[in-house]
């Protein structure tokens, strides 16, 4: 207390400022001093009004009682409660009105103390105080009409005034409810914002998942090619080309790994175009180079084509070679894609050599194709075809055609797929719906 005191003798106004900041109340300190402010306007008019009945005292006995907890919390640190609050005020009210005067300002006491305490309390709590002010006025309404004579100045306005306690106790509840659902609000956006973050950390992997099996699966075939030429032929100048093919693609895939892992950075990174669906020849053509006999066919006009849709059939096209080549190795591929107005579709078929049983792989290859072509609305189917392995990407370029389904179908031929089969359905990630066209088809 003595440390309070000499703070608030030093600098009052400071010190209030940081006591105010203190308060357990979930309001911002500018509503409470607004509200103590409108208090002392109320209480400093109706002591005006009461000049013809000085010099008594009472009304300023009633501002002291007002406000007796703005230098209590200040210099004792007394927090005010809404008792105490609720307590004050009518009683500060009432001494107010044991002088009554036409036109009387103090029942706007009661007006705001309710405000106040219906803001900081509970429901119950708030509309007791209230019903006890209303039945503060209505006892000086009737003592007025029994004790005081005719020449006295009686109170009166008991409707309006009962119907301002009931308008400050709504404006209070509102205060607390707007409160409420600001917290709430704020607690859906943390979670929103935890949900965006992992979604885009999921990205990140496809992303980096995507690039290094690719780069690799590429380097490792030249790799392959560059050993071969130096121990079958002695060619020295297909090896080098074979080496400087790697390094090449291994340059260009650091290169989108920092990119990618840029993203994490908070400071602004390098802005480079993403792969689109133009650029899938040329991913064609790195893995012909690289050894693998893939044939690649394309007639349509691919304009239609958007750059979410681009990037994800270009992502699936190599995560599918890049799984022919690591699963499959000696294998002959396919890789179509078809555009017209509606869709846009991206077929991979490779063809499995002799004694190499179609198992499904249980890494990120297939999640996270299934998880891009569900992010953009789009269909994926991928299992063993009648000669080999098939994966098909297919996309809608018009919103309004987007396929609608029903999870119900999708789940039952998942279970059934699985039950024939006796494959396990691939996970789905708890964020994501069940969609019907998430089905692993044998012979598709």
């Amino acid at each position: 207390m003595r440390d309070r005191l000499a703070a608030f003798a030093r600098d009052p106004i400071g010190t209030f400022q940081r006591s105010l900041t203190e308060l357990p109340f979930d309001y911002p300190p500018k509503v409470i001093v607004i509200a103590d402010i409108a208090t002392f306007v109320i209480g400093v008019a109706a002591t005006v009004q009461r000049h013809a009945y000085f010099p008594t005292a009472v009304p300023l006995i009633a501002m002291l009682l007002l406000f007796l907890s703005v230098p209590a919390f200040c210099l004792f640190g007394v927090v005010p409660n809404p008792a105490t609050l609720g307590l004050c005020g009518m009683g500060a009210a009432a001494l107010f009105l044991l002088q009554p005067v036409a036109a009387d300002f103090a029942p706007f006491v009661l007006v705001i103390v309710v405000g106040e305490v219906a803001a900081l309390a509970s429901v119950r709590v708030g509309a007791a105080v209230a019903v006890g002010a209303i039945a503060e006025l209505v006892a000086f309404d009737i003592a007025g009409n029994v004790l005081w004579s005719a020449d006295t100045e009686r109170f009166s306005g008991l409707p309006m005034y009962g119907m301002g306690i009931v308008l400050g106790f709504m404006c209070g509840l509102m205060l607390q409810y707007q409160r409420r659902f600001l917290y709430r609000e704020r607690h859906y956006q943390d979670m929103r914002a935890a949900q965006a973050a992992e979604e885009e950390r999921r990205r990140i992997a496809r992303e980096v998942h995507d690039v290094i099996a690719h780069s690799l699966s590429i380097t490792l075939l030249h790799l392959t090619a560059a050993r071969h030429a130096l121990e079958t032929d002695r060619d020295v100048d297909e090896a080098v080309e074979a080496l400087v093919d790697a390094e090449r693609l291994g340059r260009q895939a650091m290169a989108d790994i920092r990119r990618t892992v840029g993203l994490l950075d908070k400071r602004p990174a390098k802005l480079a175009p993403e792969p689109s669906v133009g650029d899938i020849e040329d991913l064609v053509g790195d893995f012909v180079r690289a050894g693998l006999d893939v044939r690649y066919r394309c007639t349509d006009d691919l304009s239609p084509v958007t750059a979410a849709v681009g990037l994800a059939l270009y992502r699936i096209g190599q995560e599918s070679l890049a799984n022919v080549v690591k699963h499959a190795p000696g294998a002959t591929a396919t890789v179509l894609l078809t555009v017209d107005d509606a869709t846009a579709a991206l077929t991979v078929v490779n063809t499995l050599p002799a004694g190499l049983p179609a198992q499904r792989g249980n890494g990120m290859g297939l999640s996270g194709m299934w998880q891009r072509a569900e992010l953009l609305g789009g269909r994926l189917t991928a299992g063993p075809a009648e000669d080999g392995w098939s994966v098909r990407a297919e996309f809608p370029l018009v919103a309004s055609k987007a396929w609608l389904h029903c999870p119900l179908p999708g789940l039952f031929l998942d279970a059934t797929t699985a039950v024939r089969e006796g494959v396990t359905p691939p996970e789905q990630p708890p964020s994501l719906g069940a969609p019907a066209w998430r089905t692993m088809r044998e012979g598709a």
